[in-house]
């Protein structure tokens, strides 16, 4: 299932796409799209409903993040053996992790506004693994069966912030409208092997973002295994698994950063696409 939360801001409703890629109302089933309803249980009974009797929602509305009410926001950077060579780190020995503030999180087309003062704000098309039952010190042979589906993530980056004012990464992940999400849930039994989607991000239409999840250094079961090993996981957490190479830190010889008026557009197998229009704040 494609399930997705639409319409304005704070205010959204639950719904899925039907077998037609319409718009169906799921609030008279659910009352949205996140915590229990992600649960194995509540999937399975969404997934009996007859669509075609589902209200059909017209127009063309706002996507709203698809995972509502997010517990925490976990994302690991320098995961793909590609991305850590271009930036010339080295291959990380366990999965290296940072919070992106859950005030950051947009809808997959909202604008993304850069920060005062911003200079180097980048972009970083990533695998969303959205968490659906509680896990605590789980293997990665079975981590597979906590999650409740996949998305796309832009993490985007203000890469000074990040790298020059004295801390964690998390002060250049998590300015407001940092963190898009959407534009569908895509429940786990439609992505057979999260292993091999490929990945693109253009930048006013030049592709600059090409990869696939087979060169992770840690896989998303590697990951579960890790981070539920240091935390509980709860349902509605959300882990972004990384990037492929192409951000605009990464550019030779000069990197290059986004400015007011760009427009990115991304892309991952299966899960649908996000385009953000590049704003400032006043």
């Amino acid at each position: 299932m494609k399930l997705v939360r639409y319409g304005a801001k704070g205010a959204e409703k639950p719904g899925l796409l039907d077998a037609n890629g319409a718009l169906r109302d799921l609030s008279t089933h659910v009352d949205d799209i996140g915590g229990e309803v992600l649960s194995d249980a509540s999937l399975a009974t969404i997934a009996t409903l007859d669509t075609d009797s589902l209200p059909l929602v017209t127009g063309a509305p706002r996507m709203g993040p698809c995972v509502a009410n997010i517990g925490k926001f976990l994302c690991i950077g320098l995961n793909y053996s590609d991305h850590a060579a271009e930036t010339g780190a080295d291959i990380p020995t366990h999965p290296i992790l940072f919070a992106k503030a859950t005030s950051a999180v947009v809808g997959p087309n909202d604008d993304v506004s850069m920060p005062r003062g911003s200079t180097h704000t980048d972009w970083e098309v990533e695998l969303g693994v959205v968490i659906g039952k509680t896990a605590k010190y789980v293997s990665k042979e079975d981590a597979l069966d906590y999650v409740a589906g996949y998305c796309v993530i832009n993490d985007v980056s203000e890469r000074h912030f990040q790298n020059h004012l004295t801390g964690q990464w998390t002060k250049g992940k998590s300015c407001d409208t940092f963190g898009p999400t959407g534009p569908w849930l895509v429940t786990r039994d439609e992505i057979s092997d999260p292993q091999n989607l490929t990945l693109s991000l253009d930048v006013n239409g030049k592709r600059m973002q090409t990869g696939n999840t087979n060169t992770m250094i840690f896989t998303v079961a590697e990951i579960i295994e890790h981070l539920s090993g240091l935390m509980s996981l709860h349902p509605g957490d959300v882990i972004s698994t990384g990037t492929p190479p192409g951000v605009g830190m990464g550019i030779k010889p000069a990197p290059i950063y986004l400015k007011r008026g760009d427009v990115m557009e991304l892309t991952i197998q299966g899960l649908g696409t996000q385009i953000q229009n590049v704003t400032e704040d006043s």
